[in-house]
């Protein structure tokens, strides 16, 4: 069993949503959305979707399909990375630590190449730490703390230069929530409630180690950042809202415009890219806009989320974050609608259906 939940958490994309209000500038039910879900349902498999829709702070359109509710906790896998990039930089925001700075002037690492790594390349999987088919973080106890986890990451031979290799899902992001608890003094899960769920108003929201799901919260020190976030699709609304008006939520500023600029900057264009074994869904793909075109390219990242669509600067017109086992959250900058899907199923088997529900959505606006 542990097994198969690790395969799953390995293949980390993204998921799907669909039906219930209309409150806004969308129709009721845009042209294709409605198809596009039962086809998730019905084709696909799943038992059930949902999606919420978004445009300037205010829910415009929710829709389910099938058995799911829409304020039921789940684990929303790879979702989390964009979440756990957003807390991380609230402390670049305010100069506890650099994007640039290499982690050895922090903390102690095993190999004296792997005191380069930056944060800027640990939330852009450039790490050369190899990718999310070695399970490095995953195989690891939940009750160690990430201090522990951060060394044992921090011990394993690279397999690339830092920098120069994009390679989707190393168990990195644990060594950014070391930092973040040496600063703060504090456990991730408490920082994160304290500056981030709590101003957000996610209230369902909490971190665990997905393969100890039943485990005491207290007990869990060593939550998998990059896949361990569990929370409700209006929950991380609130989170995407805040993103999508440039660090604010309700009237007060969560991250500065710049943390939210370098968060949707394209980060891999000069690196290769190896993803190791996380399947390609057709269509998923990212473009750099052009004045007179858009080329084709392989997904390229940013930090914390993939850059869908970048302009000729770099800056991501659609960044999102799809997790494997539920979740599938974006923004799309040219239009300002964004949204969540979720549900209960492996992306891979849902790609082609999903993405055309995003379409459905983006194309009635």
């Amino acid at each position: 069993m542990k097994r198969s939940l690790r395969s799953a958490l390995a293949f980390s994309l993204l998921l799907a949503p669909a039906i219930a209000s209309d409150t806004g500038d969308l129709p009721a039910s845009p042209s294709g959305l409605t198809a596009a879900l039962q086809a998730i349902v019905e084709d696909d498999g799943a038992p059930g979707v949902a999606v919420l829709v978004y445009r300037d702070g205010g829910l415009v359109h929710q829709e389910v399909v099938g058995e799911i509710e829409l304020d039921e906790p789940l684990l929303v896998a790879s979702a989390s990375k964009w979440v756990a990039a957003a807390l991380i930089m609230i402390f670049v925001d305010e100069g506890r630590f650099s994007l640039d700075q290499p982690i050895a002037l922090r903390m102690a690492t095993g190999l004296p190449d792997a005191g380069q790594i930056t944060l800027r390349q640990i939330l852009s999987f450039t790490t050369g730490q190899g990718g999310i088919e070695s399970l490095a973080d995953l195989s690891q106890p939940a009750d160690i703390s990430l201090a522990e986890s951060a060394a044992l990451l921090l011990s394993r031979p690279l397999e690339d230069r830092p920098g120069m290799v994009f390679r989707y899902g190393s168990g990195a992001m644990q060594i950014a929530g070391a930092l973040v608890e040496q600063v703060t003094g504090e456990r991730w899960e408490d920082t994160f409630q304290e500056r981030l769920a709590g101003p957000l108003g996610m209230t369902d929201s909490r971190w665990i180690h997905p393969l100890h799901p039943n485990l005491d919260p207290d007990a869990v020190t060593n939550p998998i950042l990059q896949g361990g976030l569990i929370t409700t699709a209006a929950d991380y609304g609130r989170f995407l809202t805040m993103l999508a008006d440039n660090g604010v939520y309700g009237g007060s500023r969560i991250l500065s415009e710049r943390a939210v600029n370098e968060m949707e900057t394209l980060q891999t264009a000069d690196a290769e890219l190896a993803y190791g074994s996380i399947p390609r869904a057709k269509g998923w793909e990212w473009q750099i806009k052009g004045p007179d075109r858009r080329q084709r390219l392989p997904a390229g990242y940013a930090l914390g989320s993939w850059c869908e669509l970048a302009d000729q600067a770099g800056r991501c017109l659609m960044v999102s974050s799809p997790g494997a086992l539920g979740a599938w959250p974006w923004i799309d900058r040219e239009s300002g609608i964004y949204g969540i899907f979720v549900m209960r199923h492996r992306f891979p088997r849902v790609a082609e259906s999903l993405l055309a529900a995003r379409e459905a959505i983006l194309g009635n606006r």
